[in-house]
């Protein structure tokens, strides 16, 4: 599983895939079947291969099948916790001490909730916003656990981050990359076996990309209403709203607009256009954004599944198996700790397939329905609270003196010409230094695939050291 272990192969010529980089730029993960490395390809989700006589032959063993149920909406909440608390058991099962992963959001709670583990870990940044140790510890008190919480410097995040982009053998611009390899290290010292809370978004849609962009009711009501009209007029009025400025505009278009149309997963970093001014022409040249989430959606097409179960399929196709999954298994693997996705069962798959898009979100918050089962186990404050994610300091780091400073230096580097208009990107990281912009995302993009290229490239996969960035 790590491509690592080819580089010391003497038949192995490592290249870089040069049609990678410019999707990378706009998904900010590897999104294509054939890896950064040229030759080197993944075997696809939900997909085994059987090698004989010098053939290699890859079939398909499992897909999504969304049959929406008419249960009323507590038969389905009751389905979903005795699913998951059935799940949450069987991966305990294991000849060492399970712990868990616990952070202020609704499914890692759960999960703890439902397991009650001897030990939990939580971690994050100083103190406030990059901080959910704290909110955990609240709830590993209330639920009487063992809670171990550690706050991370700006400093040790960054100095390790060319370690990290190791471990993961191809770039990922995801910060939360960060905070994970830090926590995975804290549970290691107690535990061979984690669980995580990784799933229960794209199973129950609890992204707000999926079509929660504002906080009016109104404009969420009539969205609502909008969304009943036929396809002809629903597509007309999103393409009017295309691009408008005005309040709840990009909250209708995105609503009302075909997926295919309008939704490429949960990270959209660079526009192609704006890939296309930084890069120099040999790297332009790349399969489009369009074609790589075409080929799935159109697995999906002609299946009558509502706008919003097309998107769970591409993020359960694309964004899940390609930075989710891959970021969670190669962080906590850097420390030989073994991670189990209970919300990611089989059985849970079953379940969520069979909600309908009217529980999924509501005019109340992301995953109603999840959000209702979880609430068997936790208190209002923590099943109804708003997605955060896995907050990570990267804007305050690009405007502070000595971590500009570094990254500049990368920007530097005689190699990067190679790859982008240095001066263009010299002019990106000064002006967002400055305020002048905020192009964090882009930069920290950027930045990731030029530390891993360094590491797999200029030093040839040796396994960095920690830098001193002072």
């Amino acid at each position: 599983s790590e491509i690592k272990s080819l580089l010391r192969h003497p038949d192995f010529v490592k290249e870089l895939n040069a049609e990678a980089l410019k999707p990378y730029m706009t998904f900010q993960y590897p999104a294509m079947g054939e890896t950064f490395f040229k030759g080197v390809y993944k075997l696809p989700e939900g997909h085994y291969f059987i090698y004989r006589d010098g053939k290699m032959d890859v079939r398909r063993y499992y897909d999504e099948r969304f049959r929406e149920s008419d249960q009323r909406l507590d038969e389905l909440v009751g389905s979903i916790d005795r699913t998951v608390c059935d799940s949450v058991k069987a991966h305990q099962i294991a000849d060492v001490e399970v712990g868990s992963f616990l952070s202020s959001g609704v499914d890692s709670s759960y999960v703890a909730a439902v397991a009650r583990p001897e030990h939990t870990y939580s971690i994050g940044f100083g103190k406030g916003t990059y901080n959910e140790s704290q909110q955990a510890g609240e709830l590993a008190e209330l639920l009487k656990l063992n809670n171990t919480a550690e706050s991370l410097t700006d400093e040790e995040a960054f100095a390790a981050f060319p370690r990290i982009q190791w471990h993961l053998d191809e770039p990922d611009s995801n910060p939360s990359c960060v905070p994970l390899y830090f926590l995975s290290a804290l549970a290691a010292k107690d535990v061979k076996v984690v669980l995580s809370g990784e799933g229960a978004d794209e199973l129950f849609a609890g992204y707000i990309d999926y079509g929660v962009h504002t906080k009016v009711k109104a404009i969420k009501v009539v969205t609502r209403w909008l969304q009943h009209l036929p396809a002809g007029a629903r597509h007309a009025i999103a393409r009017f709203c295309k691009g408008k400025t005005f309040h709840g505009a990009w909250h209708l278009y995105s609503n009302l607009a075909p997926a295919e149309e309008s939704f490429i997963g949960q990270a959209r970093v660079f526009e192609e256009s704006e890939s296309d001014k930084l890069l120099k022409p040999e790297y332009r040249k790349a399969p489009s954004v369009r074609s790589i989430v075409d080929k799935t959606y159109a697995r999906v097409e002609g299946k009558g599944l509502s706008e919003l179960k097309k998107k769970q399929y591409l993020d359960m196709h694309q964004w899940m198996p390609g930075d989710i999954l891959l970021k969670a298994d190669k962080m906590t693997m850097a420390h030989s700790l073994e991670l189990r996705v209970p919300l990611l069962d089989k059985e849970l798959m079953g379940v969520a397939e069979k909600v309908p898009t009217k529980y999924l979100i509501t005019d109340e918050n992301t995953k109603y329905a999840f959000r209702q089962a979880a609430g068997k186990h936790l208190p209002k404050e923590w099943y109804d609270r708003e997605k955060l994610g896995f907050p990570v300091p990267i804007r305050k780091w690009l405007r502070e003196e000595k971590f500009y400073k570094y990254v500049r230096s990368v920007f530097e580097r005689d190699y990067v010409s190679r790859f982008f208009d240095q001066d263009a990107l010299l002019r990106m990281i000064d002006d967002n230094y400055t305020g002048k912009t905020d192009d964090r995302r882009k930069i920290w993009t950027v930045y990731s695939f030029l530390t891993w290229y360094d590491v797999y490239f200029v030093h040839d996969g040796t396994k960095p050291e920690v830098i001193d960035i002072d």
